[in-house]
């Protein structure tokens, strides 16, 4: 499944570290890394994840999550940004 979050609207929070700590963490105060190509096993976390959001910052490519049921196995990328 494909993760977008919308580093504008994200406020730190960490509702998503606590809930899918697989996917998401915090890099300091305001820094989040996350998986944005997390794996299905995570599914259900992510799902909660995105619910526990405060400021709905992050988004789940619907499409891809239909496209994904052979489960490719590529090895997923980090992303780190800042919330400026």
């Amino acid at each position: 499944m494909r993760l977008v979050v919308d580093l504008n609207r994200c406020q730190g929070y960490a509702q998503c570290a606590f809930l899918a700590p697989d996917v998401f963490a915090m890099h300091g105060d305001e820094g989040l890394l996350y998986d944005p190509q997390a794996q299905d096993a995570h599914r259900e976390r992510v799902a909660q994840a995105v619910a526990a959001c405060p400021v709905q910052a992050i988004l789940v490519d619907e499409l891809d999550m239909a496209a994904a049921g052979s489960g490719s196995g590529a090895p997923a990328a980090t992303r780190e940004a800042s919330d400026g």
